[in-house]
């Protein structure tokens, strides 16, 4: 139970533990107005949430209108943001996603035939990277809606489960964090699991079963602490008009239609199914719309709910399903990779009429994403995109850029591809997936799952183990349920649940599960598990593997070519030379980028271009600014400077040595520009580096090494001339 620890007017103070930490309720003292509103303190993390209802229900709608925003500032971490105008702008990504992991547990606890718009702000006001502020937003969501008069079933509580050397750990710290096999946010009610988000490095279902369960048992106590607040502070729920249909009206319809529907809805193509509905809808409206005056929406509820019945009777009475399919069949399966020239590749994954094609591109280290947000992930060289335009579903609709789903759905497949990309030691490239979804009907987030691992291995990746995606559906009534394999988009929008799992044949890599009743039993997650396991399994096996084995072993020629080498950190200026001087020469010389990056005493060098050779001498050149040349080694230099004694040669961008006129070519040498002009690239070998390290060059010696060349019998003058110190410029240095 909750303890109040202080109380004056209607300010209310409430603490217990939580994960070994504090947590601390605040209610009372802030967003009065609201219709409830809390402070909520976990460790040094606070979050305010403020929830706030409309009083009358908004016209034209046929969906309860609820909203949650999760909203990141800056200041929490003491950061000023990064952009011109210095304050934040449009929710990042990551407060997107949260967004959506607070939405999906409470949106089944409102009353489905509500349609008051309801608000859900979470506003991160400090944070401890110790304590989740995540974490805490969900836990405050559920606190602010327990204790306000808007109607909803809850309290709901939720937690972040680790693995760690094989023990769970719940609401690991940020150090903890670093070294966990798996990230699960479990949120529960007082009976079930609600809401499952997870990334894992591929675990076994029976170790990402015990952390859901873990979780589900962390929950318990912090709901209870829910309970005891809302007891005593809690009020009354406001009374609301129902949205429902009339009872009669909805079985005066069923019984004109019903037997139409049945017909219509038995078939495995969307498009035919949509068309054979439509004069059934025409003849409702016909029919009823005398009936019931100005209660079109109500009409086509009733419709709507007619075959949600219809599905629904099916599957639970007949173990039907609308496609013919069984509960543990997939849909027609086809992959195809390399589909598009001049990317750097491409793969196309269709499962029934859910097609996704999935586009992969390779850019330098340092097109990776520059991230401005309040955690400590501040950048990403792995990066995927999902798009869903309005024909794939056969709509038209002007596209307004990637909503909410679009980044959610973009967000899961790049987490469940995460454990099995290369790192950059290994693959020294930023990766960007784009998962274009062609067409649409269910599950086009695994779909894109699947495209991804197909384009990444035409694209030559060496990922470490493809990955399928795949989703489990339910249905419930009272005690009975069960669960279907693939579902297509009927079942998902009439049914109970879309519990998506992707993962590689030696574990799991994500999971994401949405519901739209309260929760799942310890069954029902169980067996969800259990029938992914083999269905994914199977589209790898079977369909995947069939299309392309392996990653390719070379990239695209249209890929930029990658290399990397390491000097010493205090090295890193003279590479760069004064304001970026010698590296924008290397860049220009050889036609590639150069990005550095620091880390403690080394640093790592990038080199990309689109010409291999050039990329080699580009590497070549930065050694040779970093480690300096050796005695007898040879290179290709640029003659600068034509002088009466000999020629200056860069052998790398400000790095240059003399090459004095006896040692210029095999034979006797009159003038310098007799044997070359400024501007030549020619062959020279190091003689030597003297105590101040001014290099002394041959080409003569060069081309007797390198091409065989025999000098002239006759040595006198100029070629027997040693060269003196007084030859040589006094400003003759290395650069």
């Amino acid at each position: 139970m909750a303890n109040s620890i202080k109380t004056f007017d209607k300010f209310r103070v409430f603490e217990t533990e939580f994960a070994g930490r504090p947590l601390v309720v605040e209610t009372g003292k802030m967003a009065q107005l609201a219709n409830g509103s809390c402070l909520v303190r976990y460790g040094e993390t606070v979050v305010q949430v403020a929830v706030t209802a409309a009083a009358k229900p908004r016209d034209g709608v046929d969906f309860f209108p609820l909203s949650v925003d999760y909203e990141e500032k800056l200041y929490a971490v003491g950061k000023i943001p990064g952009s011109y105008l210095k304050r934040e702008g449009r929710p990042s990504e990551k407060a997107i996603l949260v967004s959506r992991v607070i939405d999906r547990p409470i949106r089944p606890l409102f009353p489905k035939d509500m349609r008051n718009d309801c608000s859900v702000v979470a506003t991160v006001m400090a944070v401890d990277p110790d304590c989740s502020p995540e974490i805490t937003a969900m836990v405050g969501t559920s606190i602010a809606l327990s204790i306000s008069d808007v109607p909803w079933n809850g309290p709901v509580s939720s937690v972040s489960v680790g693995y760690i050397d094989g023990e769970y750990v719940i609401n690991p710290n940020k150090a903890q964090r670093a070294v966990s096999k798996m990230a699960v946010t479990v949120a529960s009610t007082d009976s079930r699991i609600a809401m499952i988000e997870a990334g894992a490095d591929c675990v076994s279902d029976e170790v990402m079963y015990n952390g859901i369960m873990a979780g589900h048992e962390a929950n318990q106590k912090i709901i209870e602490f829910i309970k005891g607040i809302q007891a005593e502070i809690g009020k009354e729920k406001f009374s609301y008009p129902s949205n429902e249909p009339d009872h009669d009206m909805f079985e005066a319809i069923k019984a004109f239609c019903e037997e139409d529907v049945k017909i219509a809805l038995d078939t495995d193509d969307k498009t035919v199914r949509d068309e054979r509905l439509k004069p059934i809808y025409e003849a409702v409206h016909e029919k009823f719309d005398e009936i019931y005056p100005e209660m079109e929406a109500q009409i086509d509820d009733c419709l709507y709910k007619t075959q949600k019945f219809i599905v629904r009777r099916w599957l639970l009475d007949e173990q039907k399903r609308v496609d013919g399919r069984g509960m543990d069949d997939i849909r027609p399966l086809a992959s195809e990779v390399g589909l598009l020239p001049r990317v750097h590749g491409s793969g196309l994954f269709t499962r029934g009429q859910t097609q996704v094609l999935t586009i992969t591109t390779l850019g330098p280290v340092s097109d990776k994403q520059i991230l401005d947000g309040i955690d400590d992930e501040e950048e990403k060289r792995y990066i995927h995109h999902y798009n869903f335009p309005s024909y794939s579903v056969g709509e038209t609709k002007p596209s307004r850029g990637p909503g909410r789903r679009e980044i959610g759905h973009g967000a899961l497949a790049e987490r469940a591809l995460a454990p099995v990309i290369p790192s950059v030691e290994e693959f020294p490239y930023a990766i960007r997936l784009v998962s274009e979804v062609v067409s649409s009907n269910g599950s086009t987030s695994q779909g894109s799952v699947c495209g991804s691992t197909l384009s990444l291995m035409d694209a030559g990746v060496p990922i470490k183990a493809p990955v399928a995606g795949i989703s489990c559906g339910l249905i419930t009534e009272g005690e009975r349920w069960m669960t279907m394999v693939d579902i297509q988009g009927l079942e998902d929008f009439f049914g109970d649940m879309d519990f998506k799992v992707a993962g590689t044949k030696d574990g799991i890599t994500a999971i994401q599960m949405d519901l739209k009743i309260s929760g799942l039993t310890p069954e029902m997650v169980k067996e969800a598990l259990e029938k992914t396991h083999k269905a994914r399994n199977y589209i790898l096996d079977e369909v995947i593997l069939k299309a392309i084995d392996k990653p390719r072993e070379e990239l695209s020629p249209y890929a930029p070519k990658m290399f990397t080498t390491t000097i010493a950190a205090d090295k890193i200026s003279e590479v760069i030379g004064k304001s970026g001087k010698v590296i924008k020469e290397i860049q220009a010389q050889f036609e590639v980028k150069v990005d550095i990056e620091e880390n403690g005493d080394i640093g790592t060098v990038f080199v990309s271009g689109t010409d291999t050779e050039k990329c080699k001498g580009a590497v070549a050149a930065i050694e040779l600014i970093a480690n300096g040349p050796e005695v007898g080694a040879i290179f290709y230099g640029r003659v600068t400077r034509l002088m009466d004694f000999g020629a200056f040669v860069e052998i790398a961008p400000g790095m240059e040595g003399l090459c004095h006129i006896s040692r210029l070519d095999v034979k006797r040498t009159e003038k310098v520009s007799d044997v070359v002009t400024e501007g030549d690239t020619i062959i020279v070998k190091v003689l030597e580096i003297d105590d101040k390290g001014r290099l002394n060059l041959s080409r003569r010696d060069a081309l007797i090494e390198v091409e065989g060349l025999k000098p002239e019998n006759d040595l006198s003058g100029n070629q027997q001339r040693k060269p003196k110190n007084n030859d040589r410029r006094n400003n003759f240095r290395r650069n």
